[in-house]
């Protein structure tokens, strides 16, 4: 192939946005003159090379955009330490299937137990999946959504949070709400309803969210919205933390942090 020719595909590699092809030509060119693939093989590597880089900036930036706290995988999650996690059930929310429904999910348990965990590994299979998704604290949400309606803003902040095929909405209830708080969460629920999934981890049983909402109309109002097409999980189990510091035998400490 002459300098010329070589050139001109790269150029057009680059104007038809084939990127990895173009980064790679030679590479791919030597190990074809290797292989002596057919006419179709080569053209399905070359496929296959551009859609598999596209896949992953695609994921990089989709977990960039998502905002997660840490890198949480479910190969890294301990379902041994959690029986009581359907293990099915996560397996299956992991395909993202729920978000293309605009279905929910929620994470009951107590502190410690690994629903952060879990949230931020389902997440990141949902963008893997395809989906876009955004996580964001309870208290922060909240907040931006209080401080957005004393700015006049509160429709495009509800806007923005209603944007991602899924929103992940973690510990709430760990903090009871005022109600005019409570009424902004129940206006972003309304707004997502049937339309995007949400996923909410909390450490209160839903008949103790009249105190978390500090209303029980309010309260029964977002329970219907968020339990009418939803998955839930309750994860019955001792604290990772907890299990740490036993190991470590800083339990009984007086440093020991509760």
């Amino acid at each position: 192939m002459s300098e010329l020719v070589r050139a001109r595909v790269e150029e057009r590699l680059v104007k038809l946005r084939l990127g990895a092809v173009a980064q790679r030509l030679d590479g791919i060119l030597s190990a074809a003159a290797r292989a002596e693939p057919t006419y179709l093989d080569f053209l399905d590597q070359l496929l296959a090379e551009e859609t598999d880089a596209k896949q992953k900036k695609r994921v990089a930036m989709g977990i960039q955009i998502a905002h997660f706290p840490a890198v949480k995988t479910l190969e890294e999650f301990d379902f041994k330490f959690q029986p009581s996690i359907d293990q099915k059930l996560v397996r299956e929310l992991a395909t993202g299937r729920f978000v293309a429904g605009a279905e929910n999910v929620l994470l009951f348990g107590p502190p410690g137990v690994g629903k952060t965990h879990l949230a931020v590994a389902l997440g990141r299979a949902v963008v893997e999946a395809g989906h876009s998704a955004l996580f964001v604290t309870a208290t922060s949400l909240l907040a931006t959504l209080a401080k957005a309606q004393q700015e006049g803003k509160l429709a495009d902040q509800i806007a923005f949070y209603a944007k991602p095929k899924l929103l992940i909405v973690d510990e709430l209830g760990y903090l009871p709400l005022e109600k005019q708080t409570a009424n902004l969460f129940f206006q972003l629920v309304s707004r997502r309803y049937e339309r995007g999934s949400m996923l909410i981890t909390t450490n209160q049983t839903i008949t103790q969210w009249g105190h978390v909402f500090g209303d029980e109309m309010i309260a029964s109002a977002v329970l219907d919205r968020v339990l009418h097409h939803s998955h839930t999980l309750l994860i019955q189990g001792d604290s990772y933390r907890l299990k740490q510091k036993k190991r470590a035998g800083l339990l009984g400490s007086t440093k020991t942090n509760h």
